[in-house]
């Protein structure tokens, strides 16, 4: 678990950093490809090729081009339909299809967990209450499509773990070169080459964000996916939303209504604490 809160943490400043300095004045698709691309940059010294198995290869490939690649694909294209809050909002039921999708691949249904997600959900939901403009249900659908590869690249790499003693390090390289493969035919059919970094600033944040955000964070994320049961890690999607909301209020003063972020937070600890309570009752 110290690991999926030591990233909540890490990935908290990052939402403030791209919405602060980033978006509207950098192509946010070339924003995706660098800081992808400064990703595999790191992992590539530490792969081993040989020792690597074929399919564990193009399944780690293939895991980051969902789970990171086409989840940006998606998600940079809400933001036509949607305002930002909106997009954040509906960001909330990956914990659900975190849940659902686990439990399709296993051929069973396990009640406890989607009871775990959904009171996540409804916390999340609390914080992000907002009103929905004409495209609602269109933008809704495109955010979906986001949440959908990020919770079936966690649930696919954490089944993968479970069949194979990976050596994390030496094998999450191929996940960035799925990752980069998809990102950079992103960048190229819908990237702008006018809009790209101008500042010194901006550029110091991308690199922040690859070095720091991307490669660490994911790394660290996926590898504590390994180690929680699928309940923990549904919540824990829904943990970075209050998390967030509070660095941006605390660091760069936004506006924020601290009511429904207090009742929002307490419902989402409210389902961690029921999913260890049901955890302990396995042991």
């Amino acid at each position: 678990m110290h690991h999926l809160i030591f990233v909540t943490l890490l990935w908290a400043f990052s939402f403030s950093l791209i919405g602060v300095y980033l978006a509207g004045s950098v192509d946010l698709w070339f924003a995706a490809l660098s800081r992808i691309a400064l990703a595999t940059l790191v992992f590539l010294p530490f792969i081993r090729w040989q020792q690597t198995a074929r399919p564990v290869m193009f399944r780690l490939m293939t895991i980051g081009a969902i789970q990171i690649g086409a989840m940006y694909g998606f998600y940079y294209h809400a933001f036509v339909f949607l305002t930002v809050p909106e997009v954040l909002l509906f960001t909330v039921m990956t914990p659900v299809y975190i849940t659902l999708l686990n439990d399709l691949f296993a051929k069973r249904f396990n009640a406890r967990y989607l009871l775990v997600a959904l009171i996540a959900t409804l916390g999340a939901f609390v914080i992000r209450l907002t009103t929905p403009n004409p495209d609602f249900w269109l933008g809704f659908m495109v955010v979906q499509g986001a949440n959908l590869c990020f919770a079936l690249g966690q649930v696919l790499y954490k089944r993968l773990a479970e069949q194979h003693a990976l050596v994390h390090h030496q094998c999450f390289g191929f996940f960035f070169i799925g990752a980069l493969a998809m990102s950079s035919l992103s960048f190229a059919l819908f990237g702008d080459l006018n809009r790209l970094p101008s500042t010194q600033l901006q550029w110091g944040i991308l690199i922040y964000l690859g070095l720091i955000a991307s490669a660490l964070g994911y790394f660290i994320w996926n590898k504590g996916v390994t180690l929680v049961s699928v309940g923990a890690l549904a919540v824990m999607n829904n943990v970075l939303i209050p998390a967030g909301i509070l660095v941006n209020i605390l660091i760069w003063n936004r506006t924020a209504d601290l009511v429904s972020l207090g009742l929002g937070s307490a419902i989402i600890f409210l389902a961690l604490g029921v999913n260890q309570y049901f955890d302990a009752r396995l042991r």
